[in-house]
């Protein structure tokens, strides 16, 4: 390891001399020893060449090279100050910028006049969501001791905070722009999106205001005594989410499909047909999906009441295996503008599982049946009522005409028959029955976003008060959760996987004398392998060296 100068004539005749930390290595062709440079210091006449030289000479005796002839007999010894996480970091900064996150950022910052590092501190609360959730005052320890984040050298709660609002102002210009590049990059699928909602609640002890965000209601979290927002997704068949949205609490989900469906307008989608659950499949809904040319692909309830339904779910025929587990059978109901086009799908597998968890239910009630025929008055009437309203118990009862009750075997006869099926309807005659069966099935891609929401990125409990701020919230979790999904999908691994190998990466700092040293540790054969499929190269052996005085 040496110091390198190199010259370069200017136009007007001067000579600009720059100085570089070199070391030599073999053409694994030529077999010839050849420069690669590790670190470009600047312009000679602006560094401490006499330092330079003597740290060089230090950072050789420490990586254990050979010594060089010109190597200064007056080496300093070194000492190490900190060692930082810095693998898993490099990897989200690299994707940040690669899926043009950073420069949607820094466009619209462009007409504002902010003195702190906005873009920077936006990175630095996504990359917290991927990396290691805390709230934003822990960021401010996180940054200082645990992580080296590039382009981070400190975090402070208030540029957090002003981050968030800005972001939170420009936040569906910043959705769209990043999922144009997102798309255009990855060579997205876009013909088949994902909708579905979920919920997250608060801690607070005060009662939520009219106008805010938070308010009670279904809770898909099982906190019904907490107030919550309902947040909507919207996902590729890769399992890229495209656009999110936050509602106050009390939102019903079949209201929010014309929201969605405007909000897309104009977004480069091509022909989308829309996946959605049973909870959005009313016909006003169903009719929203379809204007401009839009389809759909939606669960259907089988005890819904529905007449279509009733005829469809007696349609007698063969069903036809796509799968080992999966069985389907495509009907038709009506006929022209009333005709309605359902997939019936049976899988064996958990048919075998209902059949198994009804069978211990009859088995427990019975035993609670027989237990209730030997209580009087008041014990025999309260445990008559908590039976009849127990959650799963209740449908298997009926009351006989001296209001006893009894196993209601033409309702257990009819639940048999919707052992392991569900009801799938779509508008689109185009696709096969396979594809709408296989692309309702890929509904749980929403499902696994979410779940890296709730348990990855530790989108609850949230504290904020303000409705921007937790919109902001919300966002920063959907930019966590994008660069998460491409790097899952690049490498097959998860982001457990890939942050349990990438951690192992350190930034040491050491300091030489009156310099400083920034070195990561060694590419371990599982760093780069992944680092391969992501289509990174290695990060800088070095990122800091100055002879500056600490």
């Amino acid at each position: 390891m040496y110091i390198r100068r190199i010259s370069r004539k200017n136009k007007n005749g001067s000579v600009t001399s720059y100085v570089q930390l070199a070391h030599n290595e073999r053409n694994p062709k030529t077999g010839n020893p050849q420069a690669k440079v590790l670190y470009h210091f600047g312009r000679e006449d602006e560094v401490d060449m006499d330092g330079l030289k003597r740290l060089a000479a230090s950072i050789s005796r420490f990586l254990g090279d050979e010594p060089v002839a010109s190597e200064p007999k007056d080496s300093v010894q070194l000492s190490l100050l900190d060692s930082k996480t810095f693998g898993t970091a490099y990897i989200v900064d690299s994707l940040w910028h690669e899926l043009g996150v950073g420069q949607a950022i820094s466009k619209r910052l462009a007409q504002r006049k902010y003195e702190a590092p906005i873009e920077r501190a936006i990175f630095a609360m996504v990359a917290n969501r991927a990396l290691d959730p805390s709230s934003k005052l822990g960021m401010e320890d996180w940054v200082k001791r645990d992580i080296a984040l590039p382009g981070v050298e400190n975090f402070e709660v208030h540029q957090g905070y002003r981050a968030m609002d800005f972001l939170i102002e420009s936040d569906v210009d910043i959705q769209r722009e990043v999922f144009e590049t997102v798309a255009d990059l990855l060579n997205l699928e876009v013909d088949l999106l994902f909708f579905d909602t979920t919920s997250s609640y608060f801690e607070m002890d005060d009662e939520p205001e009219e106008d805010s965000l938070k308010q009670p209601g279904y809770s898909k979290d099982h906190r019904p005594d907490l107030p919550q927002v309902v947040i909507g997704f919207v996902v590729t068949r890769d399992g890229i989410p495209v656009r999110c949205w936050v509602w106050p609490g009390n939102t019903s989900d079949m209201t929010v499909i014309p929201e969605v469906k405007k909000d897309l307008i104009g977004w480069r989608l091509g022909r989308v047909v829309t996946v959605v659950d049973r909870g959005f499949s009313s016909e006003d809904n169903l009719r929203e999906l379809q204007k401009a040319g839009g389809h759909y692909i939606a669960g259907e309830k089988m005890t819904s009441g529905k007449q279509t339904v009733e005829d469809a779910m007696s349609r007698p025929g063969r069903f036809k295996t796509i799968r080992d587990n999966l069985e389907i059978k495509e009907i038709v109901v009506g006929d022209g503008e009333a005709r309605v086009r359902y997939v019936l799908v049976r899988n064996p597998d958990e048919a075998r599982r209902d059949a198994f968890r009804r069978e211990a239910h009859l088995k427990a009630l019975e035993a609670e049946l027989a237990r209730l025929k030997e209580l009087d008055n008041d014990a025999h009437t309260k445990a008559h009522c908590r039976l009849q309203s127990h959650p799963t118990f209740k449908r298997y009862l009926k009351s006989d005409k001296r209001g006893n009750l009894t196993v209601d075997h033409q309702a257990v006869k009819a639940m048999e028959r919707l052992d392991g099926k569900y009801l799938i309807r779509t508008s689109d005659d185009t696709l096969s029955a396979e594809d709408v069966a296989l692309g309702y099935k890929q509904l749980w891609q929403v499902e696994a976003a979410f779940r890296s929401l709730k348990q990855t990125m530790e989108l609850r409990p949230m504290y904020h008060r303000k409705n921007e701020r937790i919109r902001a919230h919300v966002l920063l979790c959907w930019l966590s959760l994008l660069l998460v999904r491409v790097a899952e999908n690049r490498t097959s691994h998860t982001w457990r996987e890939i942050r349990s190998v990438m951690n192992e990466m350190h930034l040491v700092t050491y300091k030489a004398g009156s310099g400083r040293v920034r070195q990561r540790t060694e590419v371990t054969p599982e760093q780069a392998q992944i680092l391969k499929a992501l289509g990174y190269e290695h990060p800088p052996l070095f990122s800091d060296i100055s002879t500056d005085t600490l």
